[in-house]
């Protein structure tokens, strides 16, 4: 391997986490913004929505001229193509953390009283999904990889609990079944960051061991 291209790759590594780090934030921030119902951090985490896009589509850009001045060769080149999969990931975390962040700013526009249902244990679960996935990239840790796909049957468990918490509220007091909503959307919003998660750690798989599992159950 030529220092170039090592260079490079490492380059796309630390590209790749830092934007890891962002939407992880991002993910605690519009969790703590619901709990607190606090516009300031709900409006940060639009913010970071903007960062995140920037950032994606220079990471792109910058994969695009590893093909092109430095032709990798199969193992650097299916760090690069999962880099290039990854940001993608990364990109849509982002936006998923910028939607529950507009509930947020709905729920404290519409008022009526706090939030009956607790989204932390589930945000936290998905964070950590994602650290482990990124770590799982720079680490070509595979079993890591294993483990975040497996995590995933948790977070649809809790997705499951806070729907029926939420079903049995409306069916209490039909006239908040638009607030409600707000909420059962946002307990989707983090079931789908960690779809996004196993999406990387499937990624990290193919990178290490040319396994393709993205449309298979982990065992």
């Amino acid at each position: 391997m030529s220092k170039h291209i090592l260079r490079q790759v490492e380059r796309l590594k630390e590209r790749i986490i830092g934007v890891g780090a962002v939407t992880q934030t991002a993910i605690a921030d519009a969790i703590g913004a619901l709990v607190a119902y606090d516009e300031a951090s709900a409006r940060r985490v639009m913010q970071a929505n903007v960062d995140v896009d920037r950032a994606t589509i220079e990471i792109q850009e910058e994969c695009l001229k590893t093909f092109a001045l430095y032709q990798p060769l199969v193992g650097d080149l299916r760090l690069v193509v999962a880099v290039l999969k990854i940001n993608n990931e990364l990109e849509r975390i982002a936006k998923l953390s910028k939607n529950i962040a507009k509930r947020v700013l709905y729920l404290i526009t519409v008022g009526g009283g706090g939030v009956a249902f607790d989204f932390r244990p589930m945000a936290s679960h998905a964070q950590e999904m994602v650290s482990a996935s990124l770590d799982a990239l720079v680490r070509a840790d595979s079993k890591t990889a294993h483990q975040v796909r497996r995590d995933d049957d948790a977070l649809d468990a809790m997705r499951r609990s806070i729907h029926k918490q939420i079903r049995i509220a409306i069916s209490e007091d039909p006239r908040q079944t638009e607030r409600l909503l707000k909420f059962y959307a946002v307990a989707k919003h983090l079931e789908r960051i960690g779809d996004m998660a196993t999406n990387i750690a499937a990624d990290v798989i193919y990178m290490v061991d040319g396994e393709i599992v993205r449309h298979t159950q982990e065992a």
